[in-house]
């Protein structure tokens, strides 16, 4: 196979990751309304993607949503329940989960956690709720009580899904200066200033900025140079590129392109975003077509499709892409199942490995390498 130049340096940098890490953990957020009892982990051999069986790592109610600390062995899992919560816990030696205790997200629903890169903030989106909370990182890395709760305004077009705020996303800009909180309710992503050393975070000026009426915006990925962003519209099944200018907190809408191949016309809705480690491409999950789409980023952030690649199940929801960038481990919600794609560094394609595993409705997929 033929490599371009541009993508060398990308390539070895990825090789030298992968060949210095010695093992790297799978964790997998579940619903626990059917079969799941909490938060599973496997382990992926990342020479060939092979990933082992999930066992249970640790207990929670619905940890729909996970984040792992940047520096520290810690893991943080809201419980998107009526009554939410965020409990921290510490990833011990052979991967297990141990509680190092919760605390309130003050709203109904969480369905998303960020840490900033400083890991010393956390910021929790709470669906149900139409709203947000802050939180400081302890020193010994678990959570202290929330030091912001903001709730959220807005409404869109689509009465069943926006008669009100429905805060979907919480994430940081690389410098971890702002937090931005993608309101699929409000078709808005409301902009904040955050103080990685209080947790506390305050409006921004702009605060906000308006996405395609009625797409729904649900989750948010940065390019790693900071210069755009990307999400995805769950409700029209589409992706909006922004530009981001990082001195105001400014985003703007610059374009927005269907995840869905033409003629397509059944339902379908699309779940996460996640631009690949090495800035060429961003993929976005398709329930109901039950793809990946794959899309290449040029160099002003402007995106081409790539393709729509199947997901080997029904419902794919929550995804991951690797540290190195190598493979993709997708959990199909619906079908029970977790599946690894390779990632073409070259082309952005995804190809089958063969490779996945049996899990309790997976929606949350993160990696932890020791």
């Amino acid at each position: 196979m033929q490599w371009s130049i541009r993508a060398l340096p990308w390539l070895a940098a990825a090789f030298l990751a992968g060949s210095l890490s010695a093992s790297t953990t799978v964790y997998i957020g579940n619903y626990t309304e059917g079969d799941g009892a909490g938060i599973y982990r496997a382990e992926l051999n990342e020479a060939t993607g092979e990933l082992g069986q999930p066992v249970l790592a640790g207990a929670a109610r619905s940890p729909s949503f996970l984040a792992v600390h940047p520096m520290l062995p810690r893991l943080y899992a809201v419980s998107e329940i009526a009554e939410g919560r965020v409990t921290s816990f510490a990833i011990e030696p052979d991967g297990s989960l141990r509680s190092m205790g919760a605390q309130s997200t003050r709203g109904a629903g969480p369905c998303h956690i960020c840490v900033d890169p400083s890991g010393g903030a956390a910021v929790v989106a709470n669906y149900g709720g139409g709203s947000s909370a802050s939180y400081p990182v302890l020193p010994d890395g678990s959570l202290g009580p929330a030091a912001s709760f903001i709730p959220h305004s807005g409404s869109g077009p689509d009465p069943g899904r926006q008669a009100g705020p429905h805060a979907h996303c919480a994430m940081t800009d690389p410098a971890g200066h702002r937090v931005f909180l993608a309101d699929l309710g409000a078709d808005r992503i409301f902009i904040f200033q955050l103080d990685s050393g209080s947790g506390e975070m305050v409006p921004n000026d702009p605060a906000a900025v308006f996405t395609p009426s009625g797409g729904g915006p649900r989750h948010l990925s940065f390019h790693p140079k900071g210069k755009f962003a990307y999400t995805n519209l769950e409700l029209s099944s589409e992706i909006s590129q922004l530009g981001y200018n990082a001195e105001s907190g400014e985003l703007r809408v610059l374009e927005t392109l269907s995840t869905l191949p033409a003629g397509f016309d059944k339902p379908n809705s699309t779940a996460e975003t996640l631009v690949h480690p090495g800035g060429n491409f961003v993929y976005v999950s398709n329930r109901g077509h039950n793809t990946i789409a794959a899309f290449r980023i040029a160099g002003n952030g402007r995106l081409s499709s790539i393709g729509h690649y199947p997901t080997g199940g029904e419902v794919p929801r929550g995804f991951g892409i690797t540290p190195d960038g190598r493979f993709l481990i997708v959990g199909n919600q619906k079908s029970d199942s977790l599946v690894v794609l390779r990632i073409n560094g070259e082309s952005g394609a995804l190809e089958a490995t063969g490779f996945s595993a049996r899990a309790p409705s997976p929606v949350c997929v993160r990696f932890f390498r020791k």
